[in-house]
C-alpha cells in the first residue's frame, strides 16, 4: 500500500475535507482528491461519504483510519526516540494524570522542572479517562493505581489517603466534630460517588454518607472541593497531600481516613532511554522525597502541639 497515499488519507480523514487537509499538506485539492480515488480504487473499496458538509468515513473508512492513527502514534514514538539529545533535554512532553493530583499536586511544583529545563515543553493531560500509553496518547503517566498494561515500565511513587479538613473560620463558627455522628451537624463537601476517581475515595465518601449529613455540596474534583473548604463553606473529603501547601487547612477526625491509594508512575518501555522521561522521573522522585520529609516535619509539630 502506498504510504504517501496514507498519508494523504489520514489528513483528510482528521480534517473532513480536501480542502483543508490541501492546505496542511501543501498540495491542492485536485491533487488531493486523485490521490484518495487512486486508494479507494486499490482498495476496491469506498472510503468516505461525501455530501454538501464536507466528507464521513464509511465503515471500511473507519478501520482504516484506525490503522493509520495507530501508525501515526508510533511514528510520533519512534520520531521522539530519535530527537532525544543523550545531553540535553528539551522538547514536548505529554503528561497525564488526575484532575485532583495534576492541579493540587504536579502543577505547584512544576517550576523546580523547568527552572532546571527551561526549553522542555510540558502538554499537561488532566483527566480521570487512563489514557493509552503504548499507543501514543501520552508519553508518560501518573496514575492513582499500578498500571496493567505488561509494556510499561512502573515506579510506585507514594500511597495518599482522603481524609476530612476545614478551614478555622468554619470551625470557630460552627464547631469541631468530636465523632463521625457530629457530621450530622456540618455540611460536607466531596466528590459524588457517581463521579470518575479511585475506589477507595468513593468508598470513603459512601462511608460517610452513611451518617445522615443533610447539607452536601459535591464536585467533580478535589479541586473545587478545595475551594469549598477554603471558602469555608464546610468539611472536605481531600487528598491528605494538600496539608503540604495548603497548612492553614485543619484536619478534622484525623483519625478517620479511607484505605490507602498507591500512586505509580508509568511510561512506555520503548521510551525508556528518552531524556525527557528522565528527567521528569527524576523531577517527581526529587519532589517525592521532599514532600515525605515535609509530611514528617507536619507530623511531628502536630505531636508536640
Amino acid at each position: 500500500m502506498d504510504w504517501d497515499k496514507l498519508r494523504i488519507f489520514h489528513a483528510v480523514a482528521d480534517a473532513g475535507s480536501l480542502t483543508h487537509a490541501g492546505e496542511a499538506l501543501h498540495l491542492s485539492q485536485s491533487a488531493v482528491s486523485r490521490q484518495i480515488r487512486a486508494l479507494e480504487e486499490s482498495l476496491n473499496a469506498t472510503l468516505f461519504h461525501r455530501h454538501a458538509r464536507g466528507l464521513i468515513l464509511t465503515e471500511q473508512g473507519e478501520l482504516l483510519f484506525d490503522a493509520t492513527n495507530a501508525m501515526n502514534k508510533r511514528l510520533d514514538a519512534a520520531a521522539a526516540r530519535i530527537r532525544d539529545s543523550e545531553e540535553e533535554v528539551f522538547g514536548e512532553l505529554r503528561v497525564t494524570t488526575t484532575t485532583g493530583f495534576g492541579l493540587l499536586w504536579l502543577a505547584p511544583r512544576l517550576p523546580h522542572l523547568y527552572r532546571k529545563y527551561p526549553e522542555l515543553k510540558i502538554d499537561l493531560m488532566l483527566e480521570e479517562k487512563v489514557l493509552d500509553l503504548p499507543m501514543r496518547e501520552a508519553d508518560v503517566a501518573i496514575r492513582m493505581k499500578e498500571p496493567s498494561q505488561a509494556d510499561l515500565v512502573r515506579k510506585r511513587l507514594m500511597t495518599v489517603k482522603m481524609k476530612l479538613y476545614a478551614s478555622k473560620e468554619y470551625l470557630e463558627k460552627t464547631g469541631v466534630p468530636e465523632k463521625l455522628e457530629d457530621l450530622h451537624a456540618h455540611r460536607l463537601l466531596c466528590q459524588s460517588t457517581t463521579s470518575a476517581q479511585v475506589s477507595a475515595g468513593s468508598s470513603f465518601v459512601q462511608r460517610l454518607l452513611t451518617y445522615d449529613i443533610p447539607s452536601l455540596l459535591t464536585v467533580n474534583n478535589y479541586f473545587g472541593v478545595l475551594q469549598g473548604v477554603l471558602h469555608h463553606l464546610g468539611i472536605g473529603v481531600l487528598p491528605d497531600y494538600v496539608i503540604e501547601d495548603f497548612p492553614a487547612l485543619i484536619p478534622v477526625l484525623p483519625e478517620i481516613e479511607s484505605n490507602e491509594i498507591p500512586v505509580y508512575l508509568a511510561y512506555p518501555e520503548e521510551l525508556r532511554q528518552s531524556q525527557r522521561i528522565a528527567a521528569f522521573r527524576d523531577f517527581v522522585q526529587d519532589e517525592i522525597i521532599t514532600y515525605r520529609k515535609n509530611q514528617r516535619k507536619i507530623a511531628e509539630n502536630a505531636a508536640m502541639q
